[in-house]
C-alpha cells in the first residue's frame, strides 16, 4: 500500500485593505506599496489578485466567497499610490471587476468612489501633512490614472482627522454623512472632442432594434443618451422594470455596442462584450412626477429632467458619479438631448431625477474655436469607512 504524501495548505495572504462607501457605490481600497510585489504593477497577476478579493468570477453571480455585492456598484476595487506628478498629491486607478466573467475593466473610472479616494488618501498617509489643515478643507489633488484627469476632492477636517459623519443626506445612501465636494476638471477624453462624431445630436442606426436620435459625449465617462420614448419608456422606471426584462437588457446592451462603434471606442462589435464598464447607455425625459425606489415622490417641479443609466448591463440603482457628470457636460450645452429634455437654452447646473431620487451637479461649458469645452463639473457626494484591516486571499491566486 501505497501513502500519497499530500503538501500541507498554504496560509492565506494578509493584504492590507479598507473597505469604502464612496457616494452610492462601494469598493475595496489598497495603498499601491501594500499590494503583494506580483501586483505592484499592471497585469494578469493583478488582475487575478483583484477579481479573488471580490468574488469573481462567479457563475452564480452572487461574488458570495468574495467582498463584492453582485452588482455593478459594489463590485470595485481602488489602488491609490503618492502621485508621481509635482502638481497632484496621488495617483488613482480605478478597477471594475467582472461579476460573472474572469477580467477587470481598467477603462473608465468611478465618479462615486473618487469622493472616497481623498479622505482614503489622506488616512493612509499619502497625502503631504503640510497640505492637510487641522480644522477645516483639505484639498486633495488626484490624478485619475486611467481616464488621464485630475479631479479635486475637498475633504472636511477636524481636530486633524477626516470627518465622515454629518448631515449631509444623499438619495441612494440611507444614512447622512459630511458632504464631500468632488471638481471634476476638464472632464472630457483627452484624446478625443467632448462629441467625438462632432454633432450634438446623431442619427444612431442599431439593426434589428431601429433608428434613434442619440447624443454621444465623453465628459465624465463615454455615454450615449437617448429619448426615453423612442425606446418605448417614460423614464420615471426603477431598476425590476427593466432588469427583469432580458428582452430589454439584450437590447440596451445591442445599443451599448453600436454607440461604442460610432464614438470609435472599439472596432468591431465583439469588443464591446470586454469592455463592459465604457461607455454606458441612459435614457432621458422631461421633467414629469415619479416615484423613487424609497417611495418618495419626485415632484415636476423638482427637477429639470429624468434620467435612468444602465452600468455593467443592468439599471443602475441611482447615478454613477462619472455619468452625472456626463449629465451635466451635455445639458451645459444648448441643442443637445439632455439639454432639451431639460428644457433647452443655456444651463450652468442642472438637477435631474434618478430611480433613488434627484441630484444636482454643476458645469462650466464654453464655445472655443467652434468647439464645446467644459472647464469643471462639481458635485457633491459623501464618503465612509466601512471596515479596515486585511483582506485574505488564497496563496495560489497567482498560480
Amino acid at each position: 500500500m501505497t501513502h500519497t504524501h499530500l503538501l500541507p495548505p498554504k496560509p492565506q495572504l494578509r493584504v492590507p485593505a479598507t473597505y469604502i462607501r464612496g457616494g452610492t457605490s462601494k469598493g475595496v481600497f489598497f495603498s499601491l506599496n501594500d499590494l503583494p510585489p506580483e501586483a505592484q504593477t499592471a497585469g494578469e497577476a493583478r488582475d487575478k489578485l483583484l477579481m479573488r478579493v471580490i468574488g469573481s468570477p462567479d457563475a452564480y453571480g452572487k461574488q458570495i466567497d468574495g467582498m463584492g455585492g453582485a452588482t455593478s456598484s459594489t463590485s470595485k476595487t481602488v489602488i491609490v499610490a503618492q502621485s508621481s506628478r509635482d502638481d497632484h498629491d496621488v495617483d488613482y486607478l480605478f478597477g471594475q471587476v467582472s461579476i460573472d466573467k474572469p477580467f477587470v475593466d481598467w477603462s473608465g473610472n468611478c465618479g462615486n468612489l473618487s469622493a472616497a479616494v481623498g479622505p482614503f488618501a489622506i488616512q493612509a498617509g499619502l497625502v503631504n501633512s503640510e497640505r492637510i489643515p487641522r480644522n477645516g478643507i483639505a484639498e486633495v489633488r488626484v490624478w485619475q490614472a486611467n481616464i488621464k484627469k485630475t479631479i479635486l476632492v475637498h475633504v472636511p477636517m477636524v481636530d486633524g482627522r477626516v470627518q465622515e459623519t454629518g448631515d449631509f443626506e444623499l438619495d441612494g445612501v440611507t444614512f447622512p454623512a459630511a458632504e464631500i465636494l468632488v471638481d471634476f476638471v476638464e472632464p472630457a477624453a483627452s484624446d478625443s472632442s467632448l462629441f467625438p462624431t462632432g454633432n450634438l445630436i446623431d442619427d444612431l442606426e442599431v439593426p434589428g432594434i431601429g433608428r434613434f436620435n442619440a447624443t454621444l459625449i465623453t465628459a465624465g465617462i463615454p455615454t450615449i443618451f437617448i429619448d426615453a420614448e423612442s425606446l418605448g419608456y417614460q423614464g420615471t422606471e426603477l431598476q425590476e422594470a427593466i432588469n427583469g426584462d432580458e428582452k430589454a437588457l439584450a437590447m440596451f446592451e445591442t445599443i451599448r455596442a453600436h454607440g461604442a462603434l460610432k464614438m470609435g471606442l472599439i472596432d468591431h462589435l465583439e469588443q464591446a462584450q470586454s469592455r463592459q464598464h465604457t461607455p454606458k447607455v441612459a435614457f432621458v425625459s422631461p421633467a414629469k412626477e415619479s416615484v423613487s425606489s424609497s417611495g418618495k415622490t419626485i415632484k415636476e417641479d423638482e427637477v429639470d429632467l429624468l434620467v435612468r443609466a444602465l452600468s455593467m448591463g443592468k439599471l443602475h440603482h441611482a447615478m454613477m458619479g462619472t455619468a452625472a457628470v456626463a449629465i451635466a457636460s451635455a445639458a451645459s450645452v444648448p441643442g443637445t438631448l439632455v439639454n432639451l429634455a431639460a428644457g433647452g437654452g443655456e444651463k450652468s447646473t442642472v438637477t435631474f431625477g434618478h430611480p433613488s431620487g434627484t441630484l444636482t451637479v454643476g458645469a462650466q461649458a464654453s464655445l472655443m474655436s467652434g468647439d464645446w469645452v467644459i472647464k469643471k463639473v462639481s458635485m457633491s457626494r459623501s464618503a465612509r469607512v466601512l471596515m479596515e484591516g486585511f483582506v485574505r486571499v488564497p496563496s495560489d491566486v497567482f498560480a
